[in-house]
C-alpha cells in the first residue's frame, strides 16, 4: 500500500474506518450512546511493575535536570506503548460536549459548556493509564475526524442547536469533528492543532509543549514556554473567544507499579468579550489515604483590563455568578449564585474516550503518524523489541542527520500546515495546506500531496 506518489494530488474518496478497537455501549446522563475506545486509549490492567522498575532506573539519572522533555534521550521500544504520540495527545476525548460549546444563548451558560467540554478533554488519563507514546519527529502529522450526535443537554437558559452551514437543526443529528496536528519544532519539542466543527461554527487551536522534571519518585508535568493554553472561538457568538490554561500535573505511581495522574494547581478560563472568567482548583491529596481528585471553581464577572485574581477566596461575592465543586473523575456540580440547589453538570462515570475516524494507512502521506511509525508498531505488538528498538533508533538517526544537513546549509525548517513553528500570543495559523487538509478531511477526501521536504 502506498501514499499517492510525489507532486500527484490524489482525488481518491474513501470511507476511514475507526480505529480498530473493542465497543461498548454506555449509558450516558440522558441516553445509551455507543463508545469505541480507540488503540491509542491505554484500558488494560496489565502489570507494569517491572516496566516501570527500568523505566525509574532510567529516570533516575536525570535528578536535578530541570527538563528533562528537552534532553536528548532514547527509551528501549519495550518501555513504549505501541502509539504515535500525536495521535495520543488531544482534547477530544468526548467530542460531543466540544460541539455542544456555543449552544446556550445566555454567556454564563456557554461558559459552563466550555467547562463540560473541559473535565472531558483528558477522559482517557480518568478511565485509562498514562502511557509514553512514541516521541513526535520534526514535520511528522496526524488528522482525523470525528463522528458525533449533538445530544448533549442544554445547561442553562434557552439553547439553539442549529447547522450554521445549512441552516437547520442539528439537534441530536451526526456533525462531523475534524482534526489536524503537526509536530513544528523539535528543540523545544512542540506541536500545533487545529480542531473544526464548521457546521457549528466552533473551533480550537493551540500549541502543546511539555516541561517535565523528575523528582525522585515522581514527574512535574507543566505546560512549556509556547502552551498557553486552549483558545476555542464561537464563531456564532459574536467570534467569542475563550482561552483554557492548564494546570501543573503529576505522573506517579512508579513505586507501586501502576501510573496515575494526579494534579494540585490552579487553572484559568476567560471569555474578554463577555467579560466572564473561572479559578479552577485541583485540590492538593492528602499524603495519606484514597486519592479523593477534588475540584472546586468560581465563575464570575471580571475587568479584562485589570484582571488580578488569582485565588478562588481573592473573588469579591458580588462578582460571584456560579460556583462548581465535585471529583474530576467522578462527578461535578454547579451552583448558580444565590441558590442552594445544586445540579450535575457532568458525569463521568458512564463516560469513555471515543473512537477516532483515521484515513485508511494507504491513503497516508510517509510522515502521518500511523504509517510513518507502522515498523515500530508491528514489531511492538508482536513483541519483536530488539528489532523495534533498531527501526526507532534508525528514525532518530535520520532526524539527526536532516537537521545537520539544514545547519550546514542555513536553512530554517518551516512547518506545512501551520504558518509557524511556535507563535507569541499561543494561537497558530494555518496554511492553505492546513485549510485544504480540514476541508479534505470534512469531504472524507484524504488525498494531498507528498511532502516535499521531510523532518524524518
Amino acid at each position: 500500500m502506498t501514499a499517492p506518489s510525489s507532486g500527484e494530488l490524489s482525488s481518491n474518496k474513501a470511507k476511514a474506518s475507526p480505529a480498530p478497537s473493542p465497543t461498548t455501549s454506555i449509558a450516558s446522563t440522558t441516553d445509551t450512546t455507543t463508545t469505541s475506545r480507540p488503540d491509542a486509549y491505554v484500558s488494560e490492567k496489565f502489570d507494569d511493575s517491572s516496566k516501570l522498575r527500568t523505566l525509574l532506573s532510567i529516570l533516575r539519572k536525570f535528578i536535578g535536570v530541570s527538563d528533562i522533555a528537552s534532553v536528548r534521550f532514547s527509551l528501549p521500544a519495550q518501555l513504549l506503548e505501541p502509539t504515535p504520540n500525536l495521535e495520543y495527545w488531544n482534547y477530544l476525548d468526548r467530542p460531543e460536549t466540544f460541539v455542544a460549546i456555543g449552544d446556550s444563548n445566555d454567556g454564563l451558560g456557554r461558559m459552563l459548556e466550555v467547562l463540560r467540554f473541559w473535565f472531558t478533554k483528558d477522559l482517557k488519563y480518568v478511565k485509562g493509564k498514562p502511557c509514553k507514546p512514541y516521541n513526535s519527529t520534526l514535520g511528522e502529522f496526524f488528522r482525523c475526524n470525528w463522528e458525533v450526535e449533538d445530544n448533549a443537554p442544554p445547561i442553562l437558559g434557552e439553547t439553539r442547536k442549529k447547522s450554521v452551514t445549512h441552516h437547520v437543526e442539528t439537534k441530536n443529528k451526526q456533525v462531523r469533528v475534524s482534526y489536524i496536528t503537526e509536530q513544528t519544532s523539535h528543540h523545544p519539542p512542540v506541536s500545533a492543532f487545529f480542531v473544526d466543527c464548521p457546521v457549528k461554527g466552533i473551533s480550537a487551536r493551540g500549541f502543546d509543549q511539555l516541561s517535565a522534571k523528575f523528582t525522585g519518585t515522581s514527574i512535574r508535568v507543566t505546560p512549556g514556554a509556547h502552551n498557553l493554553g486552549i483558545f476555542i472561538n464561537i464563531k456564532t457568538r459574536d467570534d467569542e473567544e475563550y482561552q483554557l490554561t492548564h494546570p501543573i500535573a503529576h505522573l506517579g505511581g512508579m513505586l507501586r507499579g501502576s501510573l496515575s495522574v494526579t494534579v494540585a494547581d490552579c487553572c484559568f478560563l476567560t471569555c474578554r468579550k463577555t467579560k466572564i472568567k473561572v479559578i479552577l482548583h485541583y485540590l492538593e491529596e492528602n499524603w495519606l489515604g484514597k486519592t479523593q481528585n477534588k475540584v472546586n471553581a468560581v465563575v464570575y464577572t471580571y475587568d479584562p483590563d485589570n484582571d488580578n485574581k488569582t485565588r478562588i477566596k481573592d473573588v469579591p461575592e458580588k462578582d460571584v455568578l456560579a460556583r462548581l465543586e465535585g471529583c474530576w473523575h467522578d462527578q461535578i456540580f454547579y451552583t448558580l449564585q444565590g441558590s442552594k440547589d445544586s445540579s450535575v453538570l457532568l458525569d463521568l462515570r458512564p463516560l469513555f474516550p471515543t473512537a477516532k475516524i483515521i484515513p485508511p494507512i494507504d491513503q497516508q502521506l510517509p510522515n502521518e503518524s500511523q504509517r510513518f511509525w507502522a515498523g515500530v508498531t508491528n514489531a511492538i505488538k508482536s513483541k519483536q523489541y530488539t528489532e523495534a528498538t533498531k527501526l526507532k533508533q534508525e528514525i532518530e538517526e535520520r532526524q539527526r542527520d536532516k537537521a545537520t544537513q539544514r545547519k550546514e546549509k542555513n536553512e530554517e525548517w518551516k512547518p506545512r500546515f501551520f504558518t509557524d513553528a511556535v507563535t507569541a500570543n499561543g494561537k497558530p495559523d494555518l496554511t492553505e495546506d492546513g485549510k485544504k487538509a480540514l476541508q479534505g478531511l470534512q469531504a472524507e477526501d484524504y488525498g494531498l500531496k507528498d511532502n516535499e521536504v521531510t523532518g524524518a
